[in-house]
């Protein structure tokens, strides 16, 4: 015992001794170190410490260093106020990476039809935006109670002609959809002249944009005052047309492959008869009951009624 105690006290001696001359020697190092050397060691030691406490990013502004249409009508370069509210939702757009990025994906999948259907319609290519910004082109339900890609409420969707039912809902129809949409936007634009106006038409009503438009006795949008969310309206449009017409210009990246396809591939089956049950009916098709409903999101019962003389034309995924 007594030598394990002896072995200790000189271990713990030496240990000592051992710390002491590290401590003289990085001060006899640091003694003899030139005053220059001496800053750059402590600037390097501050820098390190202030890097650690830094996010790893970029942020930059957006240069408008362009002229900007939105319809074929021109944004006024002249009012530095529509060129900051522009200003504002680029940025916002830009630096909201995930949903950006998951518009971009989606469009790979909705934009070829809604651009086909404009196109027959006689409606600008730009308005194909609007369904980005009401819905991110999903089929969301709003706290108001509108749904869809273009985000109908049921009284408009109705006036339309789309369907309304406890089993179908043709709001979520994207090709339905967007032909009532496009006969919507028509008709804004004959009431009150510039797709511009129609844009802010499409967001806030027909009946509040003619009360606000008589009320100011103004004429553009541009020159108009609204709430906070019409007021936005058009220049986030503009906005995401910016990116997604060039999404590598404000930091997007990706490859075509992790792009949505779109869900037009398969077959069409017209049913003339009713459908008792869904899943049932998509075991015989050779597909599954989520798929069914992936491909034909307006079909929102497990169930669907067909009334004499009527039809329905539902699209069975390829297998």
């Amino acid at each position: 015992m007594c030598i394990q105690l002896i072995v200790s006290m000189v271990t713990t001696k030496y240990r000592w001794l051992f710390a002491v001359g590290i401590v003289l020697t990085g001060a006899l190092f640091y003694a003899s170190t030139s005053s220059e050397d001496k800053k750059s060691i402590e600037n390097e030691s501050t820098t390190n410490l202030e890097t650690a406490n830094q996010l790893p990013q970029v942020i930059k502004s957006i240069r408008l260093d362009k002229t900007y249409s939105i319809a074929g009508e021109a944004l006024p370069e002249e009012n530095f106020d529509a060129l900051e509210r522009l200003d504002r939702e680029i940025l916002v757009n830009s630096y909201w990476h995930s949903s950006t990025m998951l518009n971009i994906k989606n469009s790979k999948r909705y934009f070829p039809v809604i651009e086909k259907i404009l196109q027959e319609e006689g409606i600008p290519d730009d308005f194909k935006y609007v369904a980005v910004i009401e819905s991110n082109l999903r089929n969301v339900t709003s706290p108001a109670g509108a749904k869809g890609i273009w985000q109908f409420m049921s009284t408009s969707a109705r006036g339309y002609g789309l369907e309304i039912s406890r089993e179908v809902d043709e709001r979520y129809h994207t090709e339905k959809a967007t032909r009532a949409a496009c006969q919507l936007i028509r008709d804004y634009k004959e009431r009150f002249g510039t797709w511009t106006n129609a844009f802010g038409a499409y967001n806030m009503g027909e009946t509040r944009f003619a009360k606000e438009k008589d009320l100011q006795h103004m004429d553009s949008y541009y020159d108009m005052n609204f709430g906070e969310e019409t007021g936005r309206y058009l220049f986030r449009v503009l906005a995401v047309k910016e990116i997604l017409e060039s999404p590598q210009d404000f930091g997007f990246y990706y490859e075509d492959s992790e792009l949505y396809h779109p869900l037009t591939d398969g077959k069409m089956v017209s049913v003339e008869e009713p459908i008792s049950n869904l899943g049932d009916f998509a075991r015989k098709h050779g597909t599954t009951y989520r798929m069914l409903k992936v491909y034909n999101p307006w079909l929102i019962s497990n169930r669907l009624t067909v009334g004499p003389g009527k039809s329905y034309e539902i699209r069975i995924p390829a297998s």
